[in-house]
């Protein structure tokens, strides 16, 4: 008997001894890793229904990235110029919207009035514009309508923007804007066209987005993409084109999906046809001759379904390989949308993605 509690007796100092140890360890070791950055592990995928707001023109631009399954949705309206961040000086239409825009010759600003709009149309949609009253719609920044800033500001010209909000029949709801260089960024000014006040904005470049977004109806700089390397795609109503040859005309796509380009992010689309399958894709296939990489913004774009002849609904003999800004690769496929026999809801998509390992 006292050999047993003698025995039990140390087996609990030891115990207590040992936990002691163990405790100090991880405190330690917490101390020397305060100003350590965890690394987070990028998702492993997920299913997830975009908030776009409901409807086919649906309100909401939806971002979203893979390896953080995470989603973020914005008003597409609430924005109507994009100043690049980048070492260029370039400024964008807002081409989630029916946003249009030309130049006039006039570079002073004070001297554009209503009478500039005369025989001036910024109609678009429903048949109507011109493709060079919109931004290039693969997103190349060396071919928007605004051209490049110039260091000289007297080679700025003034523009005539109509955002989606304004109407195509009325001049006096439309903007007159010029764009000038300021330092590092950009100086704005605009004002209706109406107006004799010119409001002026100077809009900072920051190295963590793609753009800096200005909205001229609320007279402020807006959130809207998030920082470039948190996102992959974006689901949105945006301007694309119809037609072919020289009768080709800007077109409004419902539930178009852009890929953030400027960050890196490119996609190709795997088939059936070509011997693909979503559930059987690993890391190994990536790399297979048969799928065809674009870096342009719509590498899957509308062609992930079909609106009208044939089956109306998700093409369910498809997916999209995405490599993401941090270079791991995800396989993508849509669910539902809302359209023909798919179910769902129009403007609340479904998607499903997964890393491929």
């Amino acid at each position: 008997m006292y050999t047993n509690t003698y025995q039990q007796t140390t087996l609990k100092r030891m115990r207590t001894l040992f936990l002691s140890l163990a405790v100090a360890g991880v405190f330690s070791a917490c101390s020397d890793d305060d100003d350590v950055t965890p690394v987070i592990p990028p998702s492993e995928g997920s299913q997830m229904e975009l908030d776009g707001g409901g409807g086919t023109g649906a309100p909401n631009s939806v971002y979203v990235d893979f390896s953080a399954d995470k989603q973020t949705a914005v008003p597409r309206v609430s924005w109507n110029l994009g100043f690049y961040t980048g070492s260029d000086y370039r400024v964008i239409l807002n081409y989630t919207s029916a946003t249009s825009a030309v130049a006039l010759e006039k570079t002073d600003i004070t001297q554009v009035s209503l009478d500039d709009t005369a025989g001036v149309s910024l109609a678009l949609g429903q048949g109507q514009g011109t493709m060079d009253m919109v931004d290039d719609v693969y997103g190349d920044l060396a071919k928007t309508v605004i051209a490049a800033v110039s260091a000289t500001d007297a080679d700025n010209k003034v523009y005539l923007v109509k955002p989606e909000t304004a109407s195509a029949s009325d001049p006096a709801t439309w903007y007159k804007v010029k764009i000038s260089r300021n330092g590092n960024g950009y100086r704005l000014q605009y004002a209706l066209l109406p107006a004799t006040t010119i409001q002026t904005a100077d809009i900072s470049k920051d190295a963590d987005y793609n753009f800096t977004f200005y909205s001229l109806e609320t007279n402020q700089v807006v959130a809207v993409e998030p920082e470039k390397t948190a996102w992959d795609i974006q689901w949105s109503y945006g301007v694309y084109f119809a037609g072919g040859g020289s009768a080709v005309i800007p077109y409004l796509f419902s539930d178009f999906v852009y890929t953030n380009t400027l960050a890196g992010v490119q996609a190709a689309e795997a088939t059936e046809e070509d011997g693909f399958s979503y559930d059987a894709f690993t890391i190994a296939d990536v790399t297979d001759a048969r799928l065809v990489y674009s870096a342009q913004r719509d590498a899957i774009g509308s062609k992930w379904r079909v609106t009208s002849g044939g089956t109306v609904g998700i093409r369910t003999d498809r997916f999209y390989v995405v490599k993401d800004p941090a270079g791991n690769y995800y396989a993508l496929k849509f669910i539902s949308a809302g359209i023909g026999q798919d179910g769902g809801q129009r403007g609340y998509p479904e998607i499903e993605y997964k890393l491929v390992k």
